[in-house]
């Protein structure tokens, strides 16, 4: 056995709202690991509709590593969002033209870099993840968080602001998992191992 064939669209037979995500995307910018899935209460195609501000001219990335799970309505508030914060006002000028088409010569709005989440990442109903951000392997963001800055990996995070709540393992134990990445294991090996990846005693993993 080798689980579910990573390229299938819609891996749970007759369930059209869960889908392993590389295969549904269709924007270049948006880059997804195997086995990556998103559940939505409606259409799975609302993922990329969640992806806000998200403009071709800006050219930032929404990175997701393998093996991670995404709720429904998960927002990720891209670079086209910035507006100016250091001027004396925050308006868009330049947009509308008609003789403010000048507004941002020699001027630039703002870039925070893209989002990277990890692998083995979840990420729980109605969360948004700001531009710029990095969520570590193991993460899990809890359902409503707004998250603005960069999680630890196997940190719990939850609130707006999002905060770390707790680890999820020793540090002993996460620095080993970092290093093991089992999700760069071939899957015939990762399928061997998946009852002890389903349990909590590391030392049985390493074995």
């Amino acid at each position: 056995m080798k689980g579910p064939n990573k390229s299938t669209k819609f891996p749970l037979t007759n369930y059209g709202r869960l889908c392993f995500l590389k295969n549904i995307v269709k924007n270049p910018n948006i880059i997804i690991g195997d086995y990556t899935y998103y559940d939505d209460f409606e259409n799975v195609e609302n993922f990329e509709k969640n992806v806000k501000y998200h403009f071709d001219f800006v050219g930032d990335k929404l990175i997701i590593g393998k093996f991670c799970m995404i709720t429904s309505d998960v927002k990720f508030i891209m670079n086209g969002a910035n507006h100016l914060t250091n001027s004396l006002t925050t308006y868009p000028f330049a947009i509308f033209g008609n003789g403010w088409e000048n507004a941002m010569d020699g001027k630039s709005y703002p870039r925070k870099g893209d989002i990277n989440i990890g692998n083995d990442v979840w990420i729980g109903y109605n969360a948004t993840i700001m531009a710029g951000v990095t969520i570590g392997d193991g993460a899990i963001i809890a359902t409503n968080a707004t998250v603005i800055k960069d999680v630890n990996p196997y940190s719990i995070v939850g609130g707006n602001p999002a905060k770390e709540i707790k680890k999820r393992f020793s540090e002993d134990i996460i620095s080993k998992l970092l290093e093991l990445k089992w999700w760069d294991w071939d899957i015939e090996k990762i399928t061997k191992n998946i009852q002890i990846l389903t349990d909590n005693n590391f030392e049985k993993l390493i074995e």
